[in-house]
């Protein structure tokens, strides 16, 4: 292996190091606990080598989100190797997968909500982030039903994001097994419902 990929190898575990650790933080503490120096120290890393990567606490923590934003779509990507039933039902219940349902990534998720109202450039990270896991999730629902309109998948896409979202929030109380079993199939109602007669929704449409 040449040099050159040795430490690009390096830097990448480095920048990895220093993201994690300030998610660690924010987890924890919120916005109000993160700083360069404690990024530095919690990563275990010198503080010139955090001020290297990122200018500022604002450029680290943009850049801490879009990590999580990677995690999201992680939760809703494609598997080929299998059916898309199968592909969509595993995505559904990757949201309750046991890493997913501690407290430091519950609140972690607490305290990313709340940054959107912090900072504008954090609402922007956190919109675009939540319209492509919509639009990951949303894709799922199409492929498992082919004669779905988009729009009517987006809209169940949503719809299931809500339940998601009310379910990692009750999960910081304590985590109910059969609550949250009862919530993945509630999401998988909403999924793989049947698609509506088109008279029906036409019917639906011209309120007749």
């Amino acid at each position: 292996m040449g040099t050159k990929a040795v430490n690009s190898g390096e830097q990448m575990d480095r920048q990895s190091r220093i993201l994690e650790a300030a998610l660690d933080l924010l987890s924890r503490h919120g916005i109000s606990g993160v700083s360069m120096r404690s990024v530095a120290r919690e990563a275990g890393v010198a503080l010139g080598l955090v001020n290297y990567y990122y200018d500022d606490k604002t450029t680290l923590i943009r850049a801490a989100l879009r990590r999580v934003d990677e995690h999201d779509l992680l939760l809703v990507s494609p598997d080929p190797s299998v059916a898309p039933e199968e592909q969509l039902r595993k995505a559904l219940h990757r949201v309750a997968a046991a890493e997913l349902l501690t407290t430091r990534y519950l609140s972690l998720r607490l305290h990313l909500w709340a940054l959107a109202q912090a900072d504008e450039g954090y609402a922007q990270i956190n919109a675009e982030a939540f319209d492509r896991y919509l639009d990951g999730l949303a894709a799922l629902v199409k492929n498992a039903q082919p004669d779905l309109p988009w729009q009517a998948c987006r809209e169940r896409a949503a719809d299931i994001v809500v339940i998601q979202n009310g379910m990692w929030l009750t999960a910081l109380l304590g985590v109910d097994e059969a609550s949250i079993q009862r919530s993945i199939a509630r999401t998988e109602e909403i999924a793989f419902a049947p698609v509506q007669d088109r008279t029906v929704k036409d019917r639906e449409l011209h309120g007749s």
